[in-house]
């Protein structure tokens, strides 16, 4: 009798075992993958890559690290390659660090708009380029995600048609060589101010202008102290959705493909609501009184490309590569 006592838990686990919900196996295999990125939970591509992570749960566990909290900006690159992280927001400057023939993809001028940019990385051009990552940095590049065009706001009210009527205007840039050559290439005289101080320096009349995507000009309030907006469309800015190669030979067939449909599904609805934010500024900023329109930008493209080609900036560049980059229609 204590014998058969003595078994009554072992049958009943048994039992409980027996009975319980067998789960796929798909619901058993997610995979953890850890996504990071320095912009906020508030930005338009965090709502974007919250989508993302929906539509892979069947599949993985995405766990998105933003605003730096996994890594420091310039070092998720490095991270990737280490395999400390499994996914990235990677700039093209940190591509271009390891990778020359990569800065002309960070270079002023490249894209026409995020329409030209959509389709250059789609082209066999932004094959060759993918492939450079994938076999130097290992690193799978899934696609560009889009955060906004630059461009020129100015404290004096003289008209800028061509890049000969910004000569003299003293045009903040980002400290860095790359920053300060963008600025020559724009017909300026550039100028290194912290970002902190740029308001102050506008209103003080330290420097005549800035260049910024249109939505950071609002929410940093330069439309206070300046009367205009010379949409020059210099730098189509974007940063690149990336995953280690090494997780991603790891995937199944099916699993590569859901994933790089979840991205392009990001991707595409970041650049549809960034477009429609720019739209906005526009309004704003002709709403509170300042002048906003845009000058010769075919001339500026030509100086620009024209700048960069005689200067040390392009000599990793693969030949005759921003001519096929222009043919792309």
């Amino acid at each position: 009798m204590s014998s058969l006592i003595g078994r009554r838990p072992l049958l009943a686990a048994a039992a409980a075992l027996a009975t319980a919900p067998v789960l796929p196996a798909r619901a058993q295999q997610r995979r953890r993958i850890r996504f990071t990125a320095v912009f906020s939970d508030q930005d338009i591509r965090a709502d974007a890559m919250k989508g993302f992570q929906r539509d892979l749960a069947a599949d993985f566990d995405v766990e998105l690290h933003l605003n730096a909290t996994l890594f420091r900006q310039g070092t998720e690159l490095v991270a990737i390659q280490r395999g400390n992280v499994e996914m990235a927001n990677l700039a093209p400057q940190d591509f271009s660090r390891q990778i020359p023939a990569w800065s002309v993809m960070a270079s002023a001028y490249l894209f026409r708009d995020v329409d030209h940019m959509t389709k250059v990385f789609a082209s066999p051009i932004g094959d060759d380029f993918k492939r450079m990552a994938r076999e130097q940095l290992n690193v799978q590049v899934l696609g560009p995600l889009y955060f906004g065009t630059r461009h020129v706001n100015l404290k004096p009210r003289t008209r800028i048609t061509t890049p000969a009527d910004m000569r003299g205007i003293k045009l903040r840039m980002p400290p860095g060589e790359t920053w300060q050559f963008l600025g020559e290439a724009l017909g300026a005289n550039p100028t290194p101010v912290a970002f902190a101080e740029l308001y102050t320096a506008l209103q003080s009349g330290t420097v005549d202008g800035q260049d910024n995507p249109l939505p950071t000009s609002r929410t940093m309030r330069f439309h206070e102290v300046t009367t205009q907006f010379v949409l020059t469309s210099h730098l189509v800015a974007y940063d690149l959705l990336s995953v280690s190669a090494r997780v991603w030979d790891g995937l199944t067939p099916a699993q590569r493909a859901a994933m790089q449909a979840a991205a392009d599904k990001a991707i595409a609805e970041s650049s549809r609501r960034h477009v429609a934010q720019e739209q906005e500024m526009l309004d704003f900023f002709r709403a509170q009184g300042l002048e906003v329109y845009a000058p010769n930008v075919d001339a500026f493209r030509a100086e620009a490309q024209r700048r960069y080609l005689a200067s040390t900036q392009s000599q990793g560049w693969p030949a005759g590569i921003l001519d096929r980059i222009n043919a792309i229609r």
